[in-house]
């Protein structure tokens, strides 16, 4: 597994040799890491200590990666992202008041960083919308479809449906539920991530789940009839 060393820091492993084989929506007992298994490194990193910091990549970067895809859909850009985040946290981990935060801090700058990769994307698009309506309107052979179509749309198709879901929620409450069931942080850690009292993302987390129990028992009924 290839890697890029940040300027006078750690090792951020890269996924890139793994890029076909995109996260599963899998959820594992053990995906969340223990505390004890990070707190000692992360108080050592937070003091400059670089091999702590390479030992935090190590513990966290699949569970890091794993969460952006879940945000983007898109493994290559998950890797990018991935990467992002751990230049960012390398940088300013001496700003962490409290080792034990770690893994709240971390979805924090995650979470902010997919955030930042839709807005550009966004204004991407703008400028790409002319481009792309002068291409639609050209005339187009009819050739046989590329290669590897239909695995493609089947592989999307579980995500097409929990998109269509969460589409029913707030932003709030979509993030509550994505970091509690997908990304299984504790309730007290996603207070950390999204800055918010634990009762109010008790409510938020009770509210989406409200809603997508609705939202699925109708899906099931429709694609039933």
């Amino acid at each position: 597994m290839s890697g890029v060393r940040s300027p006078g820091g750690p090792l951020v492993r890269s996924h890139k040799k793994n890029m076909k084989q995109e996260p599963q929506p899998t959820i594992t007992p053990e995906r969340g890491r223990e505390a004890s298994a990070w707190i000692a490194p992360a108080a050592l990193a937070v003091r400059g200590d670089d091999k702590a910091f390479a030992r935090l990549v190590e513990i966290f970067q699949e569970e890091i990666h794993r969460m952006v895809y879940f945000r983007t859909g898109s493994a290559m850009d998950a890797e990018d992202i991935t990467q992002e985040v751990f230049l960012k946290a390398f940088r300013h981990i001496g700003r962490l008041k409290d080792p034990r935060h770690l893994r709240g801090w971390l979805y924090r700058i995650a979470l902010n960083s997919v955030r930042d990769h839709h807005r550009r994307r966004r204004v991407r698009m703008l400028f790409e919308k002319s481009a792309r309506r002068r291409r639609e309107e050209a005339p187009v052979g009819q050739g046989a479809p590329a290669a590897g179509v239909e695995q493609i749309l089947l592989r999307r198709e579980f995500w097409d449906r929990i998109r269509g879901l969460m589409d029913r929620l707030s932003r709030l409450e979509k993030e509550v539920f994505m970091l509690r069931f997908f990304d299984e942080l504790k309730i007290r850690e996603i207070s950390i991530v999204l800055k918010r009292s634990e009762s109010t993302v008790k409510t938020h987390l009770h509210r989406a789940i409200k809603k997508l129990a609705g939202a699925h028992e109708l899906f099931e009924r429709t694609e039933g009839s």
